[in-house]
């Protein structure tokens, strides 16, 4: 049995039990099954200076739960929130608290940002919305189940993606709902969704069982759909093909990948496809002016051709370490990994360059860049920002 499968069918039995936030363990499937290939790491000497700027924590992170609660940057400073019900702001220069609020929820999908809001979601299906400037709990509302991806605002409308297949219009000043999306639910799914995209009045929404959806933002009505990836095989779990990563847009094409189906590029207005690859990945993607990077479902990485999805290189060296999705930093891409480590590896051919850790916990948040200077978080709550020199 394949790492992931055994990761996902003990995921997906304790979602059928009724387990709200699923207690992970990683390790145990990771390393401590026989049948898993868990390759070790290669010893490096860095060849480039990776320099830590600040590290700072917020709470308990996510306290050993699979929670995807990946800081946000917005107004000089940054989101970060904790699944106890703490959200913090932070400055970009230099880690230190601008404010700090308590809500006392037990949060599950977040922090998103805009319209001056920072927005989270719990467990038990309230979306909250505090003042970007001193944390202040502005509003909260009750939506139809668990929130594990981060609301995001625009245009005077939050988008909110509930665990069941629903998707919320919420008007931005006072929490009330403005309309409704959903969508049936596949049997078995992933633990994840993803988050809401926004761009050009529409709201991009991917949708377990592989399906792309956009909405317009004021009314939920539905603008263009398309199916990214068909399911196959004999058994249910083979035939999940959920949409995680979140999507990614850039000049006016949309990157999307899914779990055992495909990786593509969409038109933003009209959904068409401008190609499509058959690659799966539950980590997601990133995206340059060059090149779409991808962590696929064995921890490889590849980077394709950005304009027809060819191949340009694959690194098969951090196989098996539950990587994250790569982001592009400079003249590098940057993975985080299962035990905390932050691998750099060379943009033009995929070689390892660099290695430095978070902490000891395993880092399921995507890295994220702001400028020259890359932020990561890990689920123990540490949230440090590096450069290379």
């Amino acid at each position: 049995m394949k790492m992931d499968k055994i990761f996902l069918t003990v995921i997906l039995a304790a979602m059928l039990s009724g387990c709200g936030a699923v207690k992970e363990r990683y390790h145990k499937f990771m390393a401590g099954d026989e049948e898993v290939s868990v390759k070790p790491l290669v010893e490096l000497e860095n060849s480039i200076k990776i320099k830590k700027i600040w590290s700072t924590r917020v709470g308990d992170g996510t306290d050993g739960y699979y929670l995807k609660l990946s800081p946000v940057a917005g107004e000089g400073v940054i989101f970060a929130a904790e699944r106890d019900g703490v959200v913090e702001a932070l400055e970009i220069e230099t880690g230190k608290q601008h404010w700090k609020t308590k809500t006392k929820k037990p949060i599950s999908g977040g922090p998103g940002f805009g319209e001056g809001l920072v927005l989270v979601g719990t467990r038990d299906g309230e979306v909250l919305a505090l003042s970007a400037e001193d944390g202040e709990v502005l509003w909260t509302t009750q939506v139809s189940s668990e929130v594990l991806a981060a609301p995001k605002a625009d245009l005077g409308v939050v988008v909110v993606r509930t665990v069941d297949g629903k998707a919320f219009g919420l008007d931005a000043s006072s929490g009330q709902r403005l309309w409704v999306y959903e969508r049936a639910v596949p049997l078995l799914t992933l633990r994840g969704t993803s988050a809401p995209q926004l761009a050009d009045g529409l709201a991009i929404i991917g949708f377990d069982g592989g399906i792309l959806t956009a909405l317009d933002m004021t009314n939920g009505s539905l603008v263009w759909e398309n199916r990214i990836a068909l399911p196959t095989g004999r058994s249910t779990l083979d035939r999940m093909v959920d949409i995680d990563g979140e999507p990614v847009i850039m000049d006016g094409a949309i990157y999307v990948a899914t779990f055992q189906g495909r990786i593509a590029v969409v038109q933003l207005e009209t959904g068409k496809i401008a190609w499509v690859r058959d690659l799966s990945s539950y980590a997601g993607l990133g995206v340059d002016e060059d090149h779409v990077y991808l962590t696929d479902e064995e921890s490889a990485v590849w980077a394709l051709e950005r304009y027809s999805g060819n191949s340009v290189w694959k690194n098969e060296q951090l196989s098996s370490r539950a990587l994250t999705a790569p982001v592009s930093v400079g003249e590098y891409i940057v993975v985080g990994d299962y035990e905390g480590y932050l691998h750099w590896l060379d943009r033009e051919d995929g070689s390892l360059v660099g290695r430095t850790r978070l902490d000891k916990s395993k880092i399921i948040t995507t890295p994220f860049v702001i400028g020259n200077t890359l932020y990561a978080y890990s689920s123990k709550g540490t949230l440090s920002a590096f450069t290379v020199q």
